[in-house]
């Protein structure tokens, strides 16, 4: 089963050289063309491991309603027309819509946590504040809230 991605986890991960963690960690990983175009900044040439497909179906009545950028519907769209296995998305409408819409959702920090979970990364807290040094906004509880689920919380 595939997972899909929106272009905020992509970006963000590119910012801190953590693309590698997708291909390490999802067998296939799929970006509906909307990202694609979100992203060609980053993927002026991209690469082999993430795959490029055209929802075929139009989007559903809950997905158009919402203020969704495109490429969070078309992600959420794909993701539900392939039965993904997760849909990784980091902009918090676009999450309760993909949930509510019964996907398995994680975002960008989730992927972290999984590559630390899997041996792949020592800790998260490096790459966590890699990303605060970015332009990249986290709130203040969902770093303490990740650096615990990562054991890596102070005391």
């Amino acid at each position: 089963m595939a997972v899909v991605l929106d272009s905020s986890p992509l970006i963000a991960l590119a910012s801190i050289d953590r693309l590698p963690l997708f291909p390490a960690l999802f067998e296939s990983v799929v970006i509906p063309p909307a990202v694609a175009f979100e992203t060609r900044r980053i993927f002026p040439i991209r690469p082999d491991w993430l795959a490029v497909q055209v929802p075929t179906g139009p989007l559903s009545a809950a997905i158009r309603r919402r203020k969704l950028g495109a490429g969070e519907r078309e992600a959420i769209g794909l993701a539900l027309e392939l039965d993904a296995r997760q849909i990784i998305l980091d902009d918090l409408i676009a999450r309760k819509v993909a949930r509510d819409l019964g996907l398995n959702v994680i975002g960008g920090l989730g992927v972290l946590l999984a590559a630390k979970r899997q041996g792949l990364l020592p800790l998260v807290r490096p790459d966590l504040e890699k990303l605060l040094r970015t332009s990249f906004f986290l709130s203040p509880v969902l770093v303490q809230e990740l650096l615990r689920d990562a054991g890596e919380a102070d005391s």
